[in-house]
C-alpha cells in the first residue's frame, strides 16, 4: 500500500488550535509543534504496524482494520476506536476515554505526501509528512 514506508513531519496546519481544543496546555502545544515526528508504517493484510518516533517518545502501535483498540496520545489522552480502509485512505474513528468526545482522523497520500487530518469538536488540523 502507498502508506507503507518511513515518513518525517514536514509541516502542520492549524495543529495548535486543534491541540488547544483537545485541552493540551500551551507549553506542551509549543513542544508538540516541533516534535520531529517520524512514522514508519507497514501493512500485512488487515494488520498495520505504526512506529512513532518523536522528541517525546517512541512507541509501536499494532492494529487490525475494523478492530477496536486503545491508544494514548503523547499528552496522555486515552482514546479507544478503530481504523478502517476506505479506498486508499485510512479512516480512524476514536472516542476520548475521559469525556466520550469523538476524534476522527484520516491518513492518505496527496501529491506524494502523507497527510494526516484530525477533526475534534469542529476543529480540523493537518500534519503533513514527506517520505524518507
Amino acid at each position: 500500500m502507498a502508506l507503507d514506508g518511513t515518513w518525517k513531519i514536514d509541516r502542520n496546519e492549524n495543529y495548535d488550535k486543534f491541540m488547544e481544543k483537545m485541552g493540551v496546555n500551551m507549553v506542551k502545544r509549543k513542544l508538540a509543534a516541533h516534535d520531529n515526528l517520524k512514522l514508519t508504517i507497514t501493512q500485512e493484510g488487515n494488520k498495520f504496524t505504526v512506529k512513532e518516533s518523536s522528541s517525546f517518545r517512541t512507541i509501536e502501535i499494532v492494529f487490525e482494520l475494523g478492530v477496536t483498540f486503545n491508544y494514548s496520545l503523547a499528552d496522555g489522552t486515552e482514546l479507544s476506536g478503530t481504523w478502517n480502509l476506505e479506498g486508499n485512505k485510512l479512516v480512524g474513528k476514536f472516542r476520548r476515554v475521559d469525556n466520550g468526545n469523538e476524534l476522527n482522523a484520516t491518513r492518505e497520500i496527496i501529491a506524494g505526501e502523507l497527510v494526516q487530518t484530525y477533526i475534534y469538536e469542529g476543529v480540523e488540523a493537518q500534519r503533513i509528512f514527506k517520505k524518507e
